[in-house]
Order: structure tokens, then sequence, then C-alpha cells
């Protein structure tokens, strides 16, 4: 039971200065710095290179803290460290009581010998990160990302800290995670994990738990389950039906306790249903006194992948009880190089983000680190499915005897951690090593042992882990993978795929419709973030995307050659700087939404979307599609649309459109495709509609047009445009327009686009209307930040769009007369 919460106030310095600073636990290096105005913001400028100095360093940390006797007298008190990062040596008044090496971990030893009654000290010493890794590279040379710090493969810390191809090299360094005084009488719990099996009209749970006692006594362990809606389960077993085995620290006993729950609320992802979570409370007793308690939070659900063979090679879905479902959603990466600077609201604001656009997936990244629990808990109530890598990315790792030891521990707390979650989907052991090994020439600069390490990891070790640990959730080898042992790994008719000949290889966006991957789990493009988010890292003079500020914040090399290589085959040439920045959002969510739209319509050989990537680390160039403020760019937009749960949506080729609407919900989609053809100022060519139904989880082609007739000209393909909806009762439900020619090329006029704006009490709505053809119509307000229901969308002439902006999705509060005064609009014309 919890004694003292050691987080707060401390006290730190350079471990070879004197000079005492405020310390923050959990905190970290940089963060306190920052406070104490001893460094500068890496973010601002080119400052992140000055910073990158300070992790050369050792630092240390110390604070006092109370103990009463009562403290004192348990039969053990046990220091729990929940995030060291990361080669971190304990003290405990004076006495070495911990050695740690691994950030992902969690550490536990056992302190009651070296306690006092009255004040006690704890101090902790923290080796700089980058002198470990140089240090261990130089010794033993193993393959990393080329844009980090070299060595990172020698050290169990974030990958990502010493820099990717969209973060600065920042390997900060601290106490980033709890650290506890727990103490303990007569035996506590050791373990807990529920498993689930579903029969018509009930779900029967099993409550494993397992205690270890060291003294004799008569004790039992209570289960409470409650309801969302409040309705209580309570069961309980007494030390009569333990299965004891003795251990180094006591008895060892495992009690499985059945939980029958009638009536079940079944939890689902996002747009197939509801996320209904239950409590489960677990209390070990003895003659009524509470010795120790765990709670978790469940969702009742079968979760996993299926695979089998078919027409196309092997199928790779999730199923939810039952029901397979197409994948929509992107890769998440670590949203701070400085830790202390998360927080849950911030992540809230994030996964609320990914459910309003559609999500049902996310990808938690393995360059990074295990989220907070607070990741989960968030996506286990908006109801977006976690595929899980392992925190092993783009390197190579050698097998030793005490690597094995730590990853093999640092798998099992982080699996017991997580394996309750309703959201959690898969375990994935890394990212992109297979495919390096296969495509990378890793196997001709490294050695055939290095080559049979990754085998006895990933397809061997972490796997048995798995199994043990949790094996009611699907373990898969690495993303991607095909069939393992470096068979095609990138195979698009096996397991996942990552395409990147779109933006790397500059392929143009419609090589998306030359594939079939079963999953596609990474794909991208990049774009920079809004003016607002330049101006909080420039000067006036840095904005210039060639600047040596702005490349500063492009770590993919040619990223800034690439972005303007895509603006240049896509739109003319941006008449400023703020132009550039919007061309650039342009470009990525039309990349993005012609793969997406693709693969949605062949649903059934494809089973999956995620893009590259959700989030930032730092105000940064980058495939994100929301930036590092949560400034929505206009790819979270069109995610918004092409991830919806009715799709209509357009391939063309010449003067031929074939239409299709794809159905990713439990409903069967009654309604009408309704299209136009137009000229440049939305006068109508030519009109048609078909009324059709589209069965739940499935997808059809509506029609196959051709306008060589009406567009029988070069002068007529450059202002001709067609426009396409799927109307419901009415009401549009998914639709968009085809130029047939590109962007640049066509003829806009000046849409003359109106703006009127009301206000409600809990929102304002604006109304628009344009004099001729927008695209990619952008709304803003200077000076504050807005999510509006809609944005970055196409208007014709003759037609109204009514945008909404909840005063709840606002920056700060504003009124009527403000939003009138600085709401900006333009489009692609005003490129």
């Amino acid at each position: 039971m919890l004694l003292v919460d050691l987080g707060g106030a401390w006290r730190m310095k350079r471990l070879d200065q004197a000079e005492w600073l405020p310390g923050t636990v959990p905190g970290s290096v940089y963060y306190d710095l920052l406070n104490a105005g001893q460094m500068p913001d890496p973010y601002f400028r080119d400052q992140e290179y000055e910073v990158l100095e300070l992790s050369n360093y050792d630092y240390e940390y110390e604070r006092t803290f109370q103990l009463d006797e009562s403290a004192v007298a348990h039969d053990r008190v046990v220091l729990l460290c929940e995030g060291l990062d990361t080669l971190a040596e304990v003290y405990l008044n004076g006495t070495p009581v911990l050695n740690a090496d691994n950030m992902h971990r969690t550490y536990e030893v056992d302190v009651k010998p070296l306690l006092v009654i009255g004040e006690n000290r704890i101090h902790v010493i923290l080796r700089s990160p980058v002198e470990y890794v140089l240090r261990k590279q130089a010794e033993r040379p193993l393959i990393g990302c080329a844009d980090a710090v070299p060595g990172i493969s020698h050290l169990r810390k974030a990958h990502s800290m010493f820099g990717w191809d969209w973060g600065p090299q920042l390997p900060d360094l601290g106490i980033w995670r709890d650290m506890t005084l727990r103490g303990y009488d007569r035996s506590r719990i050791e373990d807990v994990y529920v498993t689930q099996a579903h029969e018509p009209g009930k779900v029967s749970l099993d409550v494993r738990v397992r205690t270890n006692g060291w003294a004799e006594g008569s004790r039992g362990i209570a289960v409470r389950v409650t309801g969302p809606s409040g309705n209580v389960i309570e069961t309980g077993v007494s030390e009569r039906t333990e299965q004891s085995t003795a251990g180094p620290d006591g008895v060892l006993q495992e009690r499985h306790i059945p939980v029958e729950i009638p009536n079940p609320e079944l939890w689902w992802p996002n747009g197939l249903g509801e996320q209904p979570l239950y409590e489960v409370e677990i209390v070990l007793n003895e003659l009524g006194q509470e010795l120790d308690r765990r709670e978790l939070r469940i969702g009742l659900r079968t979760l996993t992948v299926l695979q089998g063979e078919d027409e196309w090679g092997e199928s790779f879905h999730f199923v939810v009880n039952g029901i397979p479902f197409f994948s929509m959603g992107a890769d998440y990466i670590p949203e701070d190089n400085i830790f202390p600077r998360r927080s849950k609201a911030r992540t809230e604001h994030l996964i609320r983000s990914c459910a309003e656009a559609n999500f049902n997936t996310i990808r938690v990244w393995g360059g990074g680190h295990y989220p907070e629990d607070y990741f989960y808990d968030l996506c286990d109530e908006y109801g977006i499915v976690v595929w899980q890598d392992h925190m092993y990315a783009c390197g190579v790792y050698e097998l030793t005897e005490e690597f094995k030891e730590n990853i093999t521990q640092e798998t099992i707390d982080n699996m017991k951690r997580l394996r309750h979650h309703a959201s959690l989907g898969l375990w994935c052991g890394n990212n992109e090593q297979e495919m390096a090994w296969d495509e990378w020439n890793w196997a001709e600069q490294t050695s055939l042992q290095l080559q049979a390490d990754y085998i006895k990891m990933y397809e061997v070790l972490l796997p048995e882990i798995a199994k043990e640990i949790d094996p009611n959730t699907f373990y898969w080898r690495a993303s991607p993978s095909s069939k393992g042992s470096f068979d095609k790994p990138n195979d698009e008719n096996y397991g996942d795929m990552h395409y990147w000949d779109v933006w790397h290889g500059k392929k143009p966006f419609t090589a998306y419709r030359t594939l079939y991957p079963r999953y596609m789990s990474e794909f991208g493009l990049q774009s920079f973030p809004s003016l607002k988010t330049v101006e909080t890292f420039t000067l006036p003079e840095d904005r210039n995307i060639f600047s040596y500020v702005m490349e500063s914040h492009q770590k993919n090399g040619t990223g800034n050659e690439k972005i303007l290589y895509y603006i240049g085959e896509t739109y003319r040439y941006p008449k400023d700087f703020s132009s550039l920045l919007y061309a650039s959002q342009l470009i990525q969510a039309e990349g993005m939404r012609c793969g997406v739209e693709h693969w949605r319509r062949h649903r059934g050989r494809c089973m999956g979307a995620l893009y590259w990537q959700l989030n930032d680390i730092w105000p940064v160039a980058s495939w994100s599609s929301i930036d590092y403020y949560g400034r929505w760019k206009a790819l979270q937009y069109e995610a918004k649309r092409f991830f919806a749960p009715v799709l209509a949506s357009a391939c063309e080729e010449g003067t031929r459109v074939a239409l299709h609407v794809s159905n990713e919900s439990k409903r069967t989609a009654k309604g009408k495709l309704v299209w136009t053809l137009r000229n440049a100022r939305s006068e109508v060519l030519r009109q048609g509609e078909r009324a059709a139904e589209i069965a739940p989880f499935a997808t059809a082609e509506l029609e196959q047009l051709d306008f060589a007739g009406e567009v029988d000209t070069k002068a007529k393909l450059r202002e001709t445009y067609l426009e396409y909806a799927w109307v419901e009762d009415g009401e549009i439900v998914s639709g968009g327009t085809v130029l047939f020619v590109k962007p640049k090329h066509f003829g806009f006029v000046h849409p003359g686009i109106q703006a009127v704006i009301t206000e409600a009490v809990d929102r304002f709505t604006i109304t628009l209307s344009s004099e001729a053809y927008a695209r990619f119509v952008e709304l803003d307000v200077a000076e504050l930040d807005a999510i509006f229901s809609d944005n970055y969308f196409d208007l014709s002439a003759g037609a109204q769009k009514t945008v909404t902006v909840l005063k709840s999705a606002m920056s700060r509060p504003a009124e009527l007369a403000e939003l009138q005064e600085r709401l900006t609009v333009r489009s692609v014309y005003d490129i």
C-alpha cells in the first residue's frame, strides 16, 4: 500500500557543478534547467544544437522525506521506480539500492532495512546517455537510424530522443515516471490477469490472482465488478482454494475467481458501437483487514487479427466481436521531446481528434516509448484500437545474455501493465527491421550472428513471452512482415505493408492505386505546419523554407525539396510564404486521400490504412496531420472525410470516372449517388443520380461515367470539374470533386467567397457561399485556434456550406465580433 509519493519538489544539479537547482519528479533534466533559466528553449530557432551538449554530462537529484513509526513497522517496504531515464544509480540514506539501465522497465527493491524513523534521504545519479552510446558504439558498431546519435541500439531508451527524420537530437534524462514507497504486511498481490469467455447472453470472466505470502494466516480475495450502469457483481475465494508453490520471498499462490456477467454490454471500436467499460476491483484481505488491492478497467469484447488463405494470398485484418473491420487511423509517435510537457489533457485532445476524424485504430510506433496508462484509458474511452509496437526500430541489436534478460523483463512489465485494456489490439515485435535486413543490405554490413539474433528476438523470445503473459492478444513479428524469416517482408499479398515510393521515390499520388496491400500500416507525405506554428520557432527573417532555421526544423534530408516537388507537380508557384505552407498541406491531404480511398474501394482485399504520422514531437515540417500544438492540418480534416463510415469516392482516368460508395458500418446505407458536371463558374453541363443500397461492411462501384463528349478539347479539360455526393434523406453524407487536369492547369476564377457568422449558446456557425468553384476552402482565425466541423473543403457556386465551431473547441473564449473581424478564408485560387 502507498506510504510515500516521492514525486514533487527535489533538487538537482550537474554532477561536476556545485550549485543546486530546483528539480521536479516526475520530470527531466531539460525541464528543470529550462525552469531554472539555465538552458535555452531547444525548440526556438536552432537552439537544439546548444542543448544537445547538455546531455554529455551526468546529473544528480536528491530529496528528503519523513517516515513515522507506523510506516517503518510494515513487514516489507519497497521502493517502486516506474520510470528511470535511463542510466540511473539510486541511493537511500547513503546506501546504493539500484542500478537501472532501461527506461522502459519498472524497478522495485525492498528497502525496509535502510529506512529510519524521521528524515530519510534519496539520491539519484543519472549518467550521460550520449557518452554511453558513443562509447559502446566505438566498442561494437551497430546499425541505427541515420538521423540519430550513433549507437542507440546499445541502450534501452526511447530511440527517437536521439533524433529521427522528424525530430531533433535531444536525449533528455531524468526520473520520468512516479517513484513511491509502498508497504506490505503478511502478503501482497503480485499479478492479476482477467480473461473473458463470450457465450450467448453472458460473458464469463476468469480473474486470475497471484499473491505472495510470507506469514501464516487465513486470507481471502474479494472481486467486485461494477458495470457501466452501476450494477455490481461481487464474489471471492478463501485460501482453501489456493494452488501454492514456495518462492524465494514467500509462498506464491494462484487463484482463479470466476465472475459471470449476464446481459453484457459489449465494447466496440469507434464507429461500430459504444465503449462501455467495467470496473474490476480485487482486494486481498485477512480477518477483515485489507492487505493489498488492484483496480482495473476492462471492456467486454473479443478482438484479434484473422489470417486465412484467399484468392490474393493471405488475409490480415482485425475482428471485433466476430466482425471484421477496416482499420482507419495513423501512426503515433511521442508527443514531446521534453517529457514533463506531456499531459493527459494534451493526449486527450489528440485521441479525441482521432475519434472526431473517424479513426478506429492507432499504431504506437516502436521507436519511442510505451505510453502512459492514461493514453490507453483514453483509447478505451474513445474506441481506438491500439496496434502496439515493442520499442525497437530501424536498428540492429545484439542479443547478449544481459540484453536478453533486460528486454525480457521490459516486455513482461509492459505486457502486464497494458494487457487488460479493451483497446489493445495486437503486440508487434518491431518497426521495419525485418524489411531492413531484406532490403537495406544489413546482412552485407553486419554478420550472420546479428541476423540470427533478430530471429531469436522477434520470432522466438518475444512471442514466447507473449504466449505466457498475454496469450489472448495477437502477436505480430514486425511491421512490415509477411511470413517471417525475411521472406519478402513487404509483400503486398501477406501481412502488413509500408510504402514510401510516393514521397521518397517521388512517384505520383496515383501510384497508390497500383497497390493492393492486405493492410497498409505506413505511408505518408510531408507538409509544413501552419504559419501560427512556424511563428513560434522563428524570427521574421527566418521565414523562408531554405533558411537555416527552417531547415533545422526539417529533419528529413531532402524534405523541403520533395515538398516543393509535389507542390510543383500540383499547384502554381506560391505567391508568398504563407501560401507555400498552405499548398504543402494540400498536397499532403490530396496524396493521402488518393491512397485511402483506393484501398477502401478494395475492402476485403485490403483491410487497413494507417498513415504516417498522426502527431509531432516538436514544431517541425513533417508527415503529421496534427502539429505539435494540436493544430489540425488539412490532412486531419481530409482524414475525417476519407475515414467516414460511408464514403463516396471517385477514380478518374482521362475523361472517365468511376464512382464508388464504401460502407464501413453495421447499417445498410440507403440513399442516392448524385453527380454534376460543371464548368469553372459552376454552371451545370450534365448531371445524373442513382438510388442504391450498400450493405454493411461492403463497397460498390455505382457509376462508370465518360465525359469525352462534353470535355472534348484541351480548353474544356482545363475548365470542367465533376461534383459528386452520396445523399441520404436529403443530406450529403460524403462527396467531393474531380478535376480532369492538374490543379495548376485548371482555370480557376475568382470565387468571391462570402462568410456569414452567427452565434448560439455553445457554438458559432459560419455559412459560406461562392460565385464560382472554390477548391480546398480554408477557414482560420487570427490569434486563435479552433477546430471546425469541416475545413479545406470544395465549394460550388449556388451552394451553401455550413460550418460550426464549438466554443469548447476553441483555444480561448471569443466574442462574435472578434471572429467576424479575424476570420480568414482562402482557396486554391489564392495560392
